[in-house]
């Protein structure tokens, strides 16, 4: 292994970060695994392990990787931290670059390393540079005591001094992944992914990788609904309950792209990162690059083991307020539509008060010219017809019933129609030589120019402190096309500066307004990711909210992301989507697993139902503690019934929500065991009184006492006796 040219950094000793100079590894440690790397030969960082934790000893007698096909046509397929173009590479690159000369390609040089045992986290810098020409990467790695996640990134530098005939131009940088994952050797691996579309998102995949490349990506400049940026990868023998499982997900909101490979001698690595194919950047002489964090962790106690390191990371890391209730929420959109007037929305706070609703949004309508979707976006003045006073009287009434105030907003959008697009058409994002292409008759803003996002800041800035506004939900109903950005000199960088702009504008915003809470929505889940919900307090999670629909919806977004960030509401029967009909109760029920909600006309409901729903919400309020900061384990049974078991940690407490959409005749549904429980213990229904014991409801399972017929449902409330 090459010497650094400059010694290491000095650093405080860690047991969670460490890098042996004489040896080239650098090794991280999580409570639950190990991840070690090595430089090799040319410089280049080679994975050497990631999965159960290893001792010192056994991580240094670890061989470096070597490519068991042992041909001159298979040379150098080692397994990189950052594979390049250079070498005998022939995988997905997760860099590639191109010098002012025309070469492509990085050859590093390793130049040291640094440990930041002292930061938030425990961190590992790579620091490299290219032999030849004015490029810098850092490889970063961080670590967390309480988690097994370890989150890693890249940072490019545009050094600008020219190298041996380098010369001192631009470097195009067609692509620069995250990081680069491998998993050790199996006879067999099966991938794990949420795909959909709207109304139908975070539907679970499990499928045979194949020996090729397999792509998952958003080319839409938004997270999308038809892909999510996480996946998971076992040797397909993994349950829910057991078994080893490699899961990544990344921090961003924009196009993306994981590619995984699969190649004939066995081995498996995937690379991930914002953009998609043929969109990069060209960096100046003294420009610095950043990539989000491309997350990853390993879990040895299968998918719910996975799935609940995830919960617990995100509310630890990611969320912001992790430790607040999440409110009940009314919103007005199913009621009302855009036929909004301020009448209207006070009836509707006052029957949302009594139903127990603590947040009441005002939804799309309020606004412009905004009678139906074709106007008024932008324009974000309330609509003196349905607000003769502005807002301020419907807030001081919503107020007045106990409850925080929230507003919709859209404010990434246009219509043509509207004061603002007639003010300023070169603020949407257009190429000036194509036809736009409207979707939900709605231009996109380019939040990259200062401009446009200076006004956006402010225009919000002003609706939430004239108007109290506690709450936004921000929503996203288009996404990206005719992608262009006239005079801009490096026109593709609009697929990330419109992201972090959006970032930045809603960091201002809460930093601004301490008090003000973030509902992140894009159509429904269009835009659900851990780089959005670091700046959000949930997610709407899709505009379909039949509750048989949402068991499966609600059951792929809790594969990576915790109940607290997931909204769920309790709408009209029959359906607006479906046109299924299904019972309050069940309707409730199945909402009650994530942020509860309450949507629909409550003006056509039935003093009855005004009546159940306040019971529900004030069952939910009970609950909510465990439900939002529980440890959830989800459950299945073969005879169609499935739920989610909260746990709370000390083991006091557990709420078990549990459903059954249809029932075949004279099939009862049999006992679901709880993983979640401690042998020792007892437990006592509180709605039964019936006792058992930890080793029967692990082994044998809860009796459910679910009602009889379709759409049944239970909330099961356990407490350790």
């Amino acid at each position: 292994m090459p010497e650094p040219t400059s010694p290491p950094a000095p650093h405080a000793p860690s047991q969670s970060v460490s890098f042996d100079i004489s040896t080239g590894t650098g090794v991280l440690r999580t409570p639950g695994s190990a991840y070690a790397l090595r430089i090799g030969a040319d410089g280049s960082p080679r994975h050497v392990y990631w999965g159960a934790p290893l001792s010192d000893a056994e991580i240094a007698a670890l061989p470096s990787a070597k490519s068991p096909a042992d041909s001159s046509f298979e040379a150098d397929a080692v397994a990189d931290e950052l594979a390049v173009e250079t070498g005998a590479r022939f995988g997905p690159a997760g860099l590639r670059v191109r010098f002012a000369d025309g070469t492509r390609g990085a050859q590093w040089r390793f130049e040291g390393f640094d440990l930041d045992p002292d930061g938030p986290g425990d961190t590992l810098r790579v620091r490299l540079v290219d032999r030849v020409y004015p490029l810098a990467a850092d490889l970063h790695y961080r670590v967390w005591p309480d988690t097994d996640v370890i989150e890693r990134w890249v940072t490019l530098r545009h050094t600008g001094g020219p190298g041996a005939d380098a010369g001192t131009g631009s470097i195009v940088v067609e692509r620069c992944d995250s990081a680069a994952w491998t998993l050790p050797a199996r006879p067999d691996y099966r991938l794990s992914h949420l795909v959909g579309g709207w109304s139908s998102e975070f539907q679970l995949r499990r499928d045979r990788v194949p020996v090729a490349e397999t792509t998952l990506t958003s080319r839409r400049g938004a997270t999308s609904h038809h892909a999510n940026p996480w996946l998971a990868l076992d040797d397909g023998t993994a349950t829910e309950t057991a078994g080893q499982v490699w899961s990544a997900a990344l921090a961003w909101s924009g196009s993306w792209r994981i590619t995984v490979e699969r190649d004939p001698v066995g081995r498996l690595s995937f690379t991930g990162g914002a953009g998609h194919e043929g969109v990069g950047v060209t960096l100046q002489p003294g420009e610095t690059w950043q990539t989000p964090v491309f997350a990853g962790l390993y879990s040895g106690a299968g998918f719910g083991g996975a799935s609940r390191a995830w919960h617990a990371y995100v509310r630890a890391h990611v969320l912001p307020h992790p430790e607040e209730d999440r409110p009940v929420v009314y919103n007005s959109w199913e009621a009302t539509g855009f036929d909004v007037t301020e009448a209207d929305q006070k009836k509707l706070a006052g029957l949302a008060a009594r139903a127990g609703a603590e947040l009441f949004v005002l939804d799309d309508g309020w606004f412009g010219a905004r009678r139906d979707d074709t106007a008024g976006l932008g324009d974000w003045a309330p609509f003196r017809g349905a607000f003769p006073n502005g807002l301020r009287p419907l807030a001081a009434e919503v107020r007045r019933l106990g409850m925080r105030f929230g507003l919709w907003v859209e404010p990434e959008m246009v219509n043509v129609d509207s004061d603002l697009y007639r003010a300023h058409p070169d603020w949407v994002i257009h190429s000036p030589t194509r036809e736009p292409t409207e979707l939900r008759n709605q231009l996109m803003l380019n939040l990259g120019r200062p401009d446009t996002a200076a006004w956006v800041l402010r225009t919000l800035d002003a609706l939430v402190r004239e108007n109290s506004v506690d709450f936004l939900k921000w929503d996203m109903n288009r996404v990206v096309t005719e992608a262009g950005w006239p005079g801009h000199p490096d026109p593709d960088r609009l697929w990330t500066e419109h992201v972090r702009s959006v970032y930045r504008i809603m960091d201002r915003l809460r930093a601004d307004h301490p008090a003000l809470r973030i509902e992140g929505c894009a159509g429904g889940g269009g835009r659900v990711d851990l780089g959005i919900m670091a700046r959000t307090d949930q997610c709407w999670t899709s505009d379909n909210t039949d509750p048989v629909d949402r068991i499966g919806i609600q059951a792929g977004f809790g594969q990576v992301y915790p109940a607290a960030a997931m909204a769920a509401w309790a709408t009209d029967s029959p359906n607006g989507s479906t046109f299924r009909e299904t019972p309050l109760r069940f309707r409730f029920h199945v909402a009650m697993a994530g942020a509860l909600g309450l949507g629909g006309d409550l003006a056509e409901w039935s003093e009855e139902e005004l009546d159940q729903a306040a019971a529900f919400v004030a069952e939910y309020k009970e609950i909510r503690p465990l439900v939002q900061r529980g440890i959830a384990w989800r459950l299945r049974s073969a005879d169609g019934v499935s739920g989610v078991h909260y746990a709370a940690p000390d083991d006091s407490e557990h709420v078990v929500l549990v459903w059954r959409p249809t029932m075949a005749f004279g099939h009862e549904p049999a006992p679901v065991v709880l993983p979640g429980l401690r042998a020792g213990s007892r437990y006592v229904d509180l709605f039964w009184g019936a006792e058992y014991s930890g080793e029967s409801l692990t082994t044998r399972g809860l009796p459910l006492g679910l009602p009889a017929g379709d759409y049944a449902s239970r909330v099961i409330r356990l407490r350790r006796v």
